[in-house]
């Protein structure tokens, strides 16, 4: 008879096994908060019709020449949105929109954490002069407005879609950076930090081995948060004209309605439709992050 095989008990195989259970009991205490499920459930709808946009309404959906309506006609069995001021479908806009406005929401949260992660684990573990002037900096940027930081931002530099996510990223940190400096300083204040420096570990060890662990569900967290503002700041860069030109978003499309008079000639299914899908995404990704920072910090006790 053969041997049953062996179970593996690798350092590696014991971390994916704890990865896999710390999963499992994240999503069965996300579970309980219906706002989060309601936002989560809202979220993958618009993903789904973002991803699936080139085959339902096609790439051709933004061309100008050849837009199948006459201009600014009034929702119909043909076009449930109505058409905008060239005569193109506003329903197939809205939904081709999904694809760059979230794209740039994410894109632009990923990058403002990111900075603020690594300002803060780095603020918190280099006491002394350098963690003051990252502190003094992040201070700095905190007083000053980040929609005009942005705008200036994306004044002096090209009209692209990187343009926008470098502006939201670069002038939207500060707020994580100091949340995660001070999640950092006490993670470090605890004795097995001690035990791994007098073990040997340099800096590098203790920050990513020690602090960066700790401070992930934060860091998570905020991301979730971070999102629908950055959807926001895309919306409100793209409506004063400062977004790129040659991609179709829902702020891009709140700035032609704003261009063809809409709002004083009362075209009103020019302007509800991007607005309301603005607000939603941002809603379901506020709930998203709500109910996430709950899972991961209990002690907020905030309810579902």
């Amino acid at each position: 008879m053969t041997a049953p095989p062996v179970a593996q008990t690798g350092p590696r195989a014991l971390a994916w096994q704890r990865r896999r259970r710390s999963a499992v009991r994240f999503w069965a205490r996300y579970r309980t908060h219906r706002a989060g499920l309601l936002g989560l459930a809202a979220l993958g709808l618009f993903a789904l019709v973002a991803l699936t946009a080139p085959l339902t309404v096609g790439s051709d959906v933004s061309s100008v020449t050849a837009a199948p309506g006459r201009p600014l006609e009034s929702p119909s069995a043909q076009f449930p949105l109505g058409t905008d001021q060239f005569g193109r479908n506003l329903l197939g806009l809205v939904v081709w929109g999904a694809r760059v406005s979230l794209l740039v929401g994410l894109l632009a949260a990923v990058l403002s954490v990111t900075i603020g992660a690594v300002v803060g684990i780095t603020a918190g573990h280099f006491r002394g002069a350098y963690g003051t002037v990252l502190m003094r900096v992040t201070d700095w940027f905190l007083v000053m407005p980040t929609l005009v930081l942005a705008i200036a931002l994306a004044t002096v530099m090209s009209r692209s879609l990187g343009t926008v996510i470098l502006a939201i990223g670069v002038t939207t940190w500060p707020t994580t950076a100091r949340l995660v400096r001070a999640q950092t300083l006490a993670v470090e204040s605890r004795p097995y930090i001690e035990r791994a420096r007098a073990l040997g570990g340099g800096h590098w060890h203790v920050m990513s081995r020690h602090v960066l662990p700790n401070v992930m569900p934060l860091v998570l967290a905020q991301t979730t948060l971070m999102v629908s503002s950055s959807i926001l700041a895309e919306a409100t860069l793209a409506f004063l004209g400062l977004g790129d030109p040659t991609v179709v978003s829902w702020g891009g499309l709140l700035q032609d309605a704003r261009e063809a008079g809409a709002v004083s000639a009362g075209d009103w299914w020019y302007l509800v439709p991007p607005g309301i899908a603005i607000a939603v995404v941002a809603l379901a990704f506020t709930l998203c992050g709500r109910a996430v920072e709950s899972v991961l910090n209990p002690r907020l006790g905030v309810a579902g």
